[in-house]
C-alpha cells in the first residue's frame, strides 16, 4: 500500500508523524496480512484503507496512551527531539519519568493477527513485546510478520494466556476477543504490581471490564479518533500491601 496514503490515514490518530520507516513497515504488514487473509481468517476487515484506520490508527493511539515517554521524539526531526521528549516528560510523575528510561514489557493477549502488539513495537522499537495466540495459523503468520519486518525482541507464545508466567508485564493489552468477561481476569494476572492492563474495546463494554476488575485503579476511558463508540480504557494493579 502507498505509504503517503497511510500517512495521510493515520493523521487523526497520531500526536505526530510516522517515520519513513515506519511507514514502510506497516506498508509492508498490509500487504503480508492481505495475502494471508485470502487463505487463514485473519481479520474480517479486508479493504486496506480500513486496515490502517481500524488497526493499525486504533493500535497506535492506544500506544500514544501507554507509552507516551518510549515513543517521545522517536518520530520527530532530530531539531524537535528534544523539545518533544521535554514537553511529555514535564508534566509527569516521578514514577512515569523513571519509566520512560525503563525497558518495557508488553503482553498482547488473544493476540489475532497481531494488533495492537505489532503497531506498539512499530511506534516504540524499545519494548520487548511478546503476543499470546493460541491458534497455530495465526501464530504461524505472527511469526512470519517477526521475520519479514526484522523485529527484534518479540516473542510469539503460541499457546493459552493461562499457560504464561504469572506478573510478568508491564503492560497487557487486550482487545476484540471472545468471551471479554472470561478474559479480563486472566489477562489482569500477567501484570507486575503497579503494572497496566490497556483494554481496546467498546464504550458499551467499559462497565463490564470495571464490574469484572473492582480492584484496578482505573482512568478514564479515552473515546479512538474516527470511531463512534470504540475507548481505551486502563487500569492499574495496585501494589500489595
Amino acid at each position: 500500500m502507498d505509504e503517503a496514503r497511510i500517512a495521510e490515514l493515520l493523521q487523526p490518530f497520531l500526536t505526530w508523524p510516522l517515520s519513513d520507516r515506519q511507514l514502510e513497515s506497516i506498508s509492508m504488514y498490509i500487504d503480508i496480512l492481505l495475502k494471508w487473509n485470502q487463505k487463514t481468517n485473519l481479520t474480517a476487515v479486508r479493504r486496506p484503507e480500513e486496515i490502517v484506520t481500524r488497526h493499525f490508527g486504533e493500535s497506535l493511539f492506544t500506544a500514544q496512551r501507554i507509552l507516551p515517554h518510549v515513543g517521545a521524539g522517536a518520530h520527530t526531526r532530530p531539531a524537535e527531539q528534544s523539545s518533544a521528549t521535554q514537553t511529555m516528560v514535564s508534566g509527569s510523575t516521578p514514577d512515569e519519568a523513571q519509566a520512560a528510561n525503563a525497558v518495557l514489557v508488553v503482553v498482547d493477549v488473544g493476540s489475532g493477527a497481531g494488533f495492537p502488539g505489532f503497531p506498539i513495537k512499530i511506534w516504540a522499537p524499545e519494548v520487548r513485546l511478546c503476543l499470546i495466540e493460541s491458534n497455530y495459523k495465526k501464530a504461524t503468520f505472527l511469526k512470519e510478520i517477526v521475520r519479514a519486518l526484522g523485529l527484534e525482541d518479540v516473542e510469539v507464545f503460541t499457546g493459552r494466556a493461562e499457560n504464561f508466567p504469572a506478573a510478568s508485564a508491564d503492560i497487557v493489552t487486550l482487545r476484540a476477543v471472545e468471551h471479554f468477561q472470561d478474559i479480563l481476569p486472566v489477562a489482569a494476572r500477567l501484570v507486575k504490581p503497579e503494572g497496566r492492563l490497556a483494554l481496546l474495546i467498546g464504550n458499551s463494554q467499559t462497565e463490564v471490564a470495571r464490574a469484572a476488575l473492582g480492584d484496578l485503579q482505573w482512568q478514564a476511558p479515552v473515546s479512538v479518533p474516527v470511531s463512534h463508540n470504540r475507548v481505551v480504557l486502563v487500569g492499574k494493579i495496585q501494589a500489595q500491601t
